[in-house]
């Protein structure tokens, strides 16, 4: 009991209160096994088949206030109670097992698709991976030609600021020389 309330969102306790009640129907049975841990619905004072949304009644509730027995009016009689009971027990076993049957195929139908998705999740993860070690042996790669070619260059600029240096000082040299001799010229 406590199970059902809590699929269906009860915050009190319907069987205490009337409004809920425990049933041996064999009908709603089968119909509850085969969908454990669902809230079966049907249409509001019919006997229509339990399923997970109710559609409407077919007949209007005002319509069969008209039909109400009136006071003094005889009761229709029940239908008495089958003189074999042992055979609606066996029939309600046999129900019971049918859908239990049918509970424990669902599972195993749920279960194998759990594990098909798992397995797919798995195939994912794994070319994931794949495509994430590729990618980093291709980044890595492109690394290590950036830093030799960059190595390369710096060794280009090093040579070309020797040779610029060299040229200084030859200047440097030759500049004071020419300025002497032109300081010469200007005294004679």
């Amino acid at each position: 009991m406590k199970a059902a309330l809590e699929a269906w969102g009860a915050g009190s306790n319907l069987f205490h209160q009337g409004i809920a009640e425990e049933t041996d129907d064999p009908e709603v049975v089968a119909a509850t096994l085969a969908k454990p841990g669902v809230v079966l619905k049907r249409p509001a004072g019919s006997n229509g088949r339990f399923a997970e949304h109710s559609g409407l009644p077919s007949e209007m509730a005002t319509d069969k206030i008209g039909h109400r027995p009136k006071a003094g009016q005889a009761k229709p009689k029940q239908k008495p109670e089958p003189e074999h009971r042992a055979s609606a027990t066996s029939r309600d076993k046999e129900a019971t097992r049918k859908a239990a049957a049918s509970s424990e195929r669902e599972q195993a139908r749920r279960e194998a698709q759990i594990r098909q998705e798992e397995a797919a999740l798995a195939r994912k993860r794994e070319q994931r991976q794949k495509l994430i070690a590729k990618a980093q042996a291709a980044f890595e790669n492109a690394e290590r030609e950036h830093e030799a070619r960059a190595a390369a260059l710096e060794a280009e600029r090093a040579a070309v600021e020797e040779r610029a240096q060299a040229e200084e000082a030859r200047w440097f040299r030759q500049k004071e020389k020419l300025t002497a001799v032109l300081r010469q010229a200007r005294e004679q």
